[in-house]
C-alpha cells in the first residue's frame, strides 16, 4: 500500500468556474454539463455539451471559445438530437458524449450513451465538421456508457473503451474490437471495480479519452462509492501498455480530483465531478480539463501530462493481470 501522507494538487480548477450553465443557454434548459471536447483546425476549442431540457430528457448543443477558458459562443439551436423514429434506441434521450478524432478517416468519432426502453447503450456518430453527422446507432447494446475510441488502429482493428453493467452488480472497464466500427468482438475487461471501502469500489467508468504518452496509454477514470447520504463520483488515474493497452501497468490507490466547490456539491445530483473531455494545448503537455460538476454545470480544471504520468509512476502499484472471462 502507497500512502502519500499529503494530498497533491494535480488538477488547478478555473478560478471563474462554472463556465457553462443552463442560466446563459440561448433557450430553455434544466442544465448544462458532460461534455465533450476538442480543438478545431484553427485551435478553436469545441466543446459537445449534454442539454438536459425541462422533460428530462438531453441532446447535445456546441460552444466555441478561442482560449478554452471563457468567451463561450453557444450555438443557438441543439447540435444533435434524439431522433427515436430512425434510432428507436434514443427515445429518452442522448447522454454524455466523448470525442476522438480519427487521423485515419479525417473524422470526429462522438461515442454517447443513447437512453432505449432496454436502458443505457453506446452510440456512435462520425464527423468531419460538426455540421453534419453520420449516425452508426447503436454499438454496444445495454447496459453500457462510459466510451470512447483509440485515435487509431490497433493491429489493424478499431478499439473502443467502454463500461457495460448489469443492474446490483460491479462494472468494470472494459475493451472491444471491430474492423468496421459496426461489428464489435473479443471483449476483454481491462481495470475491475475494487471491493470493500475504496473510493472505486463497486462501479468504475472511463473518464475522458485516453491520453497517449511515450510511458504509456493514460487513463483518467471515474470511481464511485456509495454512502449513505448518496454516491460520490471521484477521479483516478492507471496507466495501460502503449502497444498492449489490454494490459494495465499501473493503477492509483488514490483518488486524484474530485468534489469539493459548491458547483461539484450542489446540483441536481450532488458530489460529483464527472470528466468527459480534455484538449492538449500547444506546448504539449498542459491539459484542459472540463467536467461536469454536480450533473448542472460545466467546469474546467488544468494538469500537466507530465505531472499526471509522474505521479502514476511514483505513487502507482502494478495492476494484476486479469484473465477473460470467456
Amino acid at each position: 500500500m502507497t500512502i502519500t501522507g499529503q494530498k497533491v494538487a494535480l488538477f488547478t480548477r478555473y478560478q471563474a468556474n462554472p463556465i457553462l450553465t443552463a442560466k446563459g443557454w440561448p433557450y430553455p434548459a434544466n442544465s448544462v454539463f458532460n461534455a465533450g471536447a476538442t480543438r478545431l483546425e484553427d485551435g478553436t476549442t469545441l466543446l459537445l455539451c449534454r442539454v438536459e431540457d425541462l422533460r428530462g430528457h438531453s441532446h447535445f448543443c456546441a460552444a466555441r471559445s478561442d482560449n478554452g477558458i471563457d468567451n463561450w459562443r453557444i450555438d443557438a439551436a441543439p447540435m444533435l438530437v434524439p431522433e427515436p423514429a430512425r434510432y428507436p434506441e434514443e427515445i429518452w434521450g442522448i447522454e454524455d458524449p466523448r470525442i476522438v478524432f480519427l487521423e485515419e478517416l479525417e473524422r470526429y468519432a462522438v461515442t454517447y450513451t443513447a437512453w432505449s426502453r432496454g436502458g443505457p447503450g453506446v452510440s456512435l456518430a462520425l464527423t468531419a465538421d460538426f455540421r453534419d453527422f453520420e449516425r452508426l446507432g447503436m454499438v454496444m447494446p445495454p447496459h453500457d456508457k462510459d466510451a470512447a475510441f483509440f485515435p487509431r488502429r490497433l493491429n489493424g482493428r478499431w478499439a473502443m473503451i467502454h463500461r457495460p453493467s448489469t443492474p446490483g452488480e460491479d462494472s468494470h472497464i472494459w475493451m472491444s474490437y471491430s474492423p468496421d466500427l459496426k461489428h464489435w468482438g473479443q471483449h476483454r475487461i481491462i481495470l475491475m471495480a475494487r471491493r470493500g471501502a475504496w473510493w472505486d469500489a463497486g462501479k468504475i467508468g472511463l473518464s475522458c479519452p485516453l491520453i497517449e504518452t511515450p510511458e504509456g496509454w493514460l487513463m483518467i477514470y471515474h470511481g464511485v462509492k456509495r454512502t449513505m447520504s448518496g454516491s460520490l463520483y471521484r477521479q483516478g488515474l492507471a496507466l495501460l501498455d502503449l502497444e498492449n493497452p489490454e494490459r494495465c501497468l499501473l493503477r492509483g490507490e488514490q483518488w486524484v480530483f474530485g468534489p469539493e466547490e459548491h458547483y461539484e456539491l450542489v446540483g441536481d445530483v450532488g458530489g460529483v465531478a464527472f470528466l468527459t473531455g480534455y484538449t492538449l494545448q500547444d506546448d504539449g503537455d498542459t491539459l484542459y480539463l472540463y467536467y461536469g460538476g454536480a450533473d448542472k454545470c460545466v467546469a474546467v480544471a488544468t494538469a500537466s501530462v507530465r505531472g499526471l504520468v509522474d505521479w502514476i509512476r511514483r505513487y502507482g502499484e502494478p495492476h494484476a493481470a486479469i484473465d477473460s472471462w470467456f
